[in-house]
């Protein structure tokens, strides 16, 4: 086992990070870097060449061969394009060669990824752009750089390119706010996130024989076991030594790359487990997710195991999610989101407060928007996650606070109380002054945002970059108010009182999953969209695109396009996963059905040959289940292939609608009955590995 000092030693080991710069860099370079970096500030175009030399040196000394811009385009997976070092010398020599243009700039064809009408397919040139903040890295042999992604006229086709520009947008308001307040010597404002990932780990073996988890990453047929997650007893609990190797291994592999894999353990349903990070920069943070997912599913392939990705991989047991831990941070090291000992008196703290429930609540419809997915409607609201409806949760001290401001009404601090547990050999400590709410889709966890609601297998990009642009339009407005104030004592008081008063509709600290908040919501005026089309319907209202085009996060034409490929991605996940499941029916269930009753009749014919008089009950009721189960899984079957031959595809929300509302009841219809043909069918009479082997059949 290797030691903690050796650990110490091989963490960032493959990153071209700050101690590398510092060591390997100039002075002024480093300096010029560092400040681009730290402060947001425009990169010296003329430090490029020595950053260049001096990557590629380490690059190489560390065993690259290659170089690739890593980008994030709006497919939704990452994208690589690798280059070698290599470059001609003359006389037939070769030398080795990464120049400050190669670094900076690189070319990528843009009409092979999506664009929602911004590009025509002939229109193909797109840049990959440099982003200096995110530390490149060594992976099997290659530099990577991570990069933004822009067309030929300059539009983003990324989702890297407005999340920095959220996170600009949002640091030049906070600064606006903190200076009114009197925090002269703040300059720049992060916005801090870090991940939960959830994921499940199936044996390969099985994975392979499941044409459903192959093309869509669920599985589409499937009875559930006798045993579920009833039992409470998989979370937490012991982790099984082929997990525990490869959690191993993937500490490893993560350390290497900087990533500061800090948690994991067993999740609630069997074969679930989580992973959770630090918290860095936002958009640090983002890429060290991407990777992490990638990451995972080649460390599964190296144990015999596959990675699990999807919201909702099995029926009947939870899906996964991704908890987006969201803060803020000056570059004095503050965190704004801190309460400190008194929140009462803490005016700093209750101002950015005031500003993000105002968020919240003016752009609940864009937070769902930005979680919104084909995967991600399987589990939202389905009592395993937080519900569609947005609301805010701040615990009862909080919640007392800004009460006694919205009311004038006196209001004391109780603080940290001592928890007594009556076991003498227990050391004391204190609890916190407030729950937690698993249920709520918005939290306050102590100095920080919990934003439960993000699917599992997307990227946080987008949810952060719609956190990022809704508070600082908050901030703006503040920071327009307080700016002029004469009073500024004053100011503040009637700002934080009639948010208060305006906002508290938003605040909700009860149980999200009950129905009376379904109803309780309604009454409150909150949106509640239950699937992507719903939510995406009002993505173009002129109320979200202003407020991402006034703080020039996206253009009005970039939000269109978003708008066309987020509907397409929809629909297409569904068709796919329709033809999947008509494939597998056609090709596995129906057959097997067939040879199963085939069999069964024989039994039958056995009998009236071996002239047994007593009816063989079993063998005829199960014959004739069987056979209404097959004719209702042929009906089904084929009225949804007759429907996928009708679709219009003229209007995204249209075919959108169509494949939720018509083929995915049809598909729910086609597994009940497949299901239930599978708890009847002899076991060795079923074509692929059951929940059984999926979900237990992990050493």
């Amino acid at each position: 086992m290797k030691k903690m000092t050796d650990i110490m030693k091989e963490f960032g080991c493959r990153v071209f990070n700050d101690k590398v710069m510092k060591d390997r860099l100039s002075a002024k370079t480093y300096e010029a870097l560092q400040s681009t970096i730290k402060r947001g500030t425009d990169p010296d175009s003329s430090i490029t060449e020595e950053i260049a030399e001096v990557m590629k040196d380490w690059a190489i000394e560390n065993g690259a061969t290659h170089f690739t811009h890593w980008f994030h385009p709006l497919s939704g997976a990452t994208a690589e394009k690798h280059e070698s070092f290599i470059s001609t010398a003359g006389g037939g020599k070769i030398k080795l060669e990464f120049s400050p243009g190669s670094l900076v700039k690189g070319e990528a064809d843009a009409s092979s990824f999506p664009s929602g009408g911004l590009r025509d397919t002939f229109e193909a040139r797109g840049y990959t752009a440099w982003d200096p903040t995110s530390y490149a890295f060594i992976r099997d042999n290659v530099l990577y750089i991570p990069t933004i992604f822009l067309s030929y006229s300059g539009e983003a086709l990324d989702h890297k390119t407005p999340l920095l520009r959220s996170m600009e947008a949002l640091s030049t308001q906070a600064v606006r706010v903190l200076k009114a307040l009197g925090y002269k010597d703040t300059d720049h404002v992060k916005a801090t996130a870090g991940a939960e990932q959830e994921y499940f780990l199936v044996e390969k073996k099985y994975f392979d024989q499941r044409e459903d988890l192959l093309f869509t990453g669920r599985t589409l047929i499937g009875a559930m076991t006798p045993k579920g997650q009833e039992m409470d007893d998989h979370y937490y609990g012991s982790i099984k030594t082929k997990v525990s190797e490869f959690m191993k291994d993937l500490d490893k592999e993560l350390w290497k790359l900087g990533i500061q894999a800090k948690t994991e353990h067993n999740e609630v349903a069997p074969s679930q487990h989580e992973l959770a990070n630090n918290y860095l920069t936002v958009n640090v943070s983002v890429d060290q997710n991407n990777l992490t997912m990638d990451v995972m599913k080649k460390t599964a392939k190296k144990h015999g195991l596959e990675c699990l990705l999807h919201e909702k991989p099995f029926a009947g047991i939870n899906g996964s999610g991704k908890h987006n831990n969201w803060s803020l941070k000056t570059d004095t090291g503050e965190n704004l989101l801190d309460p400190g000992e008194t929140p009462s008196e803490n005016t700093r703290f209750l101002v950015f407060l005031s500003a993000l429930i105002k968020a919240v609540d003016e752009y609940q419809d864009l937070i769902r928007i930005s979680i919104a997915s084909a995967g991600n409607d399987h589990r939202l609201g389905a009592a395993e996650a937080p519900p569609a409806i947005v609301s805010v949760f701040l615990g009862d001290e909080l919640t007392e606070v800004l009460d006694s401001i919205a009311n004038e009404t006196a209001h004391k601090d109780k603080g940290k109380q001592a928890f007594k547990i009556n076991v003498h050999t227990i050391p004391a400590f204190s609890k916190d002054t407030t729950d937690r709410n698993r249920t709520s889709p918005f939290a306050f966890t102590g100095n920080k945002f919990e934003f439960r609601m993000p699917g599992s297998s997307a990227s946080i990009s987008t949810p952060n970059t719609v956190l990022n642009t809704v508070v600082a339009e908050a901030l703006k407005e503040f920071a327009d108010e307080l700016e002029k104030a004469d009073d500024l004592d004053a100011a503040v008081h009637q700002l934080i009182q009639k948010t208060v008063q305006d906002h508290r509709r938003i605040l909700f600290n009860g149980n999200g999953y009950e129905q009376v908040w379904q109803e309780e919501a309604a009454r409150r005026g909150l949106s509640n969209y239950r699937s992507t089309p719903e939510a995406l319907a009002h993505y173009l209202d002129e109320k979200n695109v202003a407020v991402m085009v006034d703080n020039g996060v996206l253009s009005r034409s970039e939000c269109e396009s978003r708008y066309e490929i987020y509907l397409e991605k929809f629909w297409k996940t569904i068709r796919i996963e329709a033809l999947t499941l008509a494939d597998m029916t056609r090709k596995d269930i129906l057959p097997a059905l067939s040879r199963s009753m085939d069999r069964l009749k024989q039994s039958l014919k056995d009998d009236v040959k071996l002239g047994l008089k007593t009816e063989d009950a079993y063998t005829t009721d199960t014959l004739a289940e069987l056979r209404s189960l097959s004719n209702h899984i042929y009906h089904d079957l084929s009225t949804m292939e007759d429907k996928l031959k009708t679709v219009e595809k003229e209007d995204g929300l249209a075919t959108a609608f169509f494949y939720h509302n018509e083929i995915r009841p049809l598909m729910v219809s086609l597994r009940t009955a497949i299901d239930a043909a599978e708890m009847i069918t002899d076991r060795k009479d079923w074509p692929m590995p059951s929940y059984r082997e999926l979900l237990f059949g992990v050493d």
